[in-house]
């Protein structure tokens, strides 16, 4: 009997797993029909399909469940962050990201403690004054991180590096430091005795905070540069191109994992890792592994995404939850609109006053924030996503779902809030875009359909001279006729050492260590010599290599 028990469970899961794969084919499908029309991407395409299964499925299971799998933080953050967050530094054009370094932390770090205050001071006070029981200073708290975490993921979709590279670097940017920022927060929360909080525990919060930052990052930097030596000094590739694109891989979430491993800030160690990847590693490889891990990497990632979105579509109507809450909707209804607001107003205490402060410091009109690109960055951040989904299971869902109330209205309200914002301010930002900087090209290219960085990774093999159009520059042309995820044109290096140097001396000075020092160490453009029998694609060819 027991047999046959385990047997029938073991096929409802396998009959679950082949279900929900289809639906992500589903989702690639319809997606890629709507592909012209400019209000869909993938996200919302997702949650929608999300939302008609989980409809589908309550009625043919008399309303008793909606989904085909549970949700685990540990899936979450085990198997499906990891991707996304590592092709994200892997693809970021490293020009715009460091030069926006000072703004991106100011947001990432700075800003969200502030909307990290702001959320949980209010939600403290007015969540008291509603009578929301089950509820203590360690939920007010983690409410903050929660909702302070901003969605890089769908970030990612709705903005375009190569038609607003400032808007996304700082975006997007921002983004992953936020959701480390918000992470390390909540795992901080977590850790501490709140029963006894005073001004010695906040600076111990502070101090492990910035530890947390520090390491995390070094990890990152560290992992890399180690892919980049193994690569370049045993140059798999003279035998098998298979060993280096596994190699590039199985480091990349090494890195992760031992980032979870000694507790730190994962996030931020595979987003340097991708980062260090792209300047070194990627050039050490051969041209065919080259092509192969970019695919590799944003294949990975995006169907990590479509997963993420599918699920929170039919976790929306998960029929416990809403059973609890059932007695008080209209309650639960307010729960949600008073943390939007609460969302709103933390966001834009963290953009407007810090980019007031930013344009004091910078006399140059390019390295200045105006008030429309303000209003961009404030109205992008306020999409919530999976980080906070993730962390509000932690938190509300420990002991299942029949807790509190008050747990349980926090877990609807979070998800009732990543599917607003998801779904309406994912719409709404490309056009807000075409609004406040109106551009023919740009308005030409948003009509015809979205088109995101990963896409072009996926459908574009060559990137030649793609104009920039904030600055009405034009980005280098790279190597090979391939992708180049560090978007250095060799040929162009003095000319953009020249203007870097005016607008950032640390850049300049960086330049030359790396020039003298990195990279003939851990290899990189021109500095990756050939290999005698190297098993490349004769229709590529490789370029003539620096001395």
């Amino acid at each position: 009997m027991i047999t046959l028990l385990k047997l029938q469970t073991e096929y409802a899961g396998v009959v679950s797993i082949n279900l929900f794969v289809t639906l992500l084919c589903a989702c690639i499908v319809i997606g890629h029909l709507l592909e012209e029309n400019r209000w869909m991407n993938e996200s919302i395409t997702a949650i929608a399909i999300g939302l008609c299964t989980g409809f589908v499925i309550l009625l043919t299971t008399g309303g008793t469940s909606s989904r085909l799998l549970m949700f685990s933080e540990d899936l979450f953050f085990i198997y499906l962050l990891p991707p996304i967050i590592f092709n994200a530094g892997f693809q970021v054009k490293k020009k715009h990201f460091f030069r926006n370094f000072v703004k991106i932390m100011l947001f990432g770090a700075v800003g969200t403690f502030l909307s990290f205050a702001i959320v949980s001071f209010g939600a403290a006070t007015i969540f008291k004054k509603m009578n929301i029981v089950g509820l203590g200073l360690g939920d007010y708290l983690a409410i903050g991180t929660i909702f302070s975490a901003t969605d890089s993921v769908c970030t990612l979709q709705v903005l375009n590096q190569d038609e607003t590279p400032f808007l996304y670097s700082l975006v997007f940017g921002e983004g992953v430091v936020n959701d480390a920022t918000s992470v390390v927060l909540f795992n901080a929360i977590q850790s501490f005795d709140l029963s006894h909080i005073n001004s010695t525990t906040a600076l111990q919060l502070l101090g492990n905070f910035l530890y947390l930052f520090l390491i995390s990052t070094l990890l990152g930097v560290f992992a890399g540069l180690l892919s980049a030596y193994i690569i370049k000094k045993l140059y798999f590739g003279r035998h098998s191109t298979d060993r280096e694109v596994a190699i590039m891989i199985l480091m990349a979430y090494l890195s992760y994992m031992m980032a979870e491993l000694f507790e730190l800030s994962a996030i931020l160690t595979v987003f340097f890792c991708g980062i260090v990847m792209s300047h070194y590693t990627w050039h050490n490889v051969t041209d065919n592994s080259r092509i192969t891990t970019k695919h590799t990497f944003a294949t990975m990632s995006f169907i990590a995404e479509i997963f993420i979105f599918l699920y929170v579509g039919m976790d929306a109507l998960d029929i416990e939850r809403w059973k609890v809450v059932s007695t008080s909707p209209g309650q639960s209804i307010g729960v949600s609109a008073i943390l939007l607001g609460l969302a709103g107003v933390g966001r834009a205490a963290s953009v407007f006053p810090l980019s007031f402060l930013n344009n004091l410091t910078k006399k140059a009109p390019e390295d200045k924030i105006n008030i429309k690109q303000q209003v961009i960055i404030w109205w992008a951040g306020l999409i919530r996503g999976a980080v906070s989904v993730a962390l509000a299971y932690k938190q509300f869902a420990r002991e299942g779902y029949d807790q509190t109330q008050g747990t349980a209205i926090m877990i609807t309200s979070t998800i009732t809030v990543v599917l607003f914002t998801t779904v309406v301010f994912g719409l709404l930002t490309k056009p807000l875009i075409i609004l406040l900087i109106p551009h023919r090209k740009l308005a030409r290219n948003l009509s015809s359909g979205p088109t995101t960085p990963k896409d072009k990774n996926l459908t574009l093999p060559l990137l030649v001279n793609e104009p920039n159009l904030e600055s009405g520059q034009t980005e280098p042309e790279s190597q090979n006729g391939l992708i180049d995820p560090t978007e250095e044109g060799s040929s162009r290096r003095p000319r953009l050492d020249r203007q870097l140097s005016a607008t950032s001396t640390v850049h300049h000075y960086w330049r030359k260590y790396d020039d003298s020092f990195m990279r003939p160490m851990f290899g990189g453009r021109g500095f990756t010599q050939p290999v005698p029998g190297e098993p490349i694609d004769p229709s590529v060819r490789r370029p003539p290599q620096s001395p």
